[in-house]
């Protein structure tokens, strides 16, 4: 029960920082999507105090939640946030599991295929290959962003690894 109270508490947090950072455009909106992704810390620090399934189901729901608060549930920028979703939370996992990356390391790969699951997500939908163009103004952005949330991340995991009843 205890577990469920804080990832509860977890994913309110996510979806509370992913509304906030919705209302706030990023170079006034000139590419669209683009975001800090402050939500992902939480689904950083979910991934290395809990699991990949944890941070999977806090991150999915977190895409749902503000679909239905905020985007519009099954519209075309809820797909685009759930594809992006998945794919970075799976590819962090990965990169987690198989290298020596560091947090920030991982935090940086998973806003890179956050963008790159975005735009496979936009290709198919809008059936338009010309949104491949919006990648490597993405993958520029993912670099810097990517660092930010994974500094934020790193210093929340170290801290509450420290109290090790947080985590289980």
């Amino acid at each position: 029960m205890k577990k469920f109270t804080r990832l509860s508490m977890l994913l309110s947090l996510a979806v509370v920082l992913n509304i906030i950072e919705s209302v706030i455009p990023l170079f006034n909106g000139y590419i669209p999507g683009l975001k800090l992704g402050l939500a992902n810390t939480v689904i950083l620090f979910v991934l290395y105090i809990y699991s990949f399934k944890d941070a999977l189901y806090v991150s999915i729901l977190r895409v749902i939640l503000v679909g239905i608060l905020r985007t519009g549930i099954f519209s075309i920028a809820f797909s685009f946030s759930l594809g992006g979703a998945i794919l970075s939370v799976i590819m962090m996992s990965l990169f987690k599991k198989l290298t020596k990356l560091s947090i920030i390391g991982i935090s940086i790969i998973g806003s890179i295929f956050h963008s790159l699951g975005q735009i496979v997500v936009a290709i198919f939908l809008l059936e338009n290959v010309n949104m491949f163009y919006y990648l490597p103004w993405l993958l520029l952005f993912s670099i810097p962003t990517g660092i930010i949330v994974g500094v934020i991340s790193k210093e929340l995991v170290n801290y509450f690894e420290k109290d090790l009843n947080f985590s289980h």
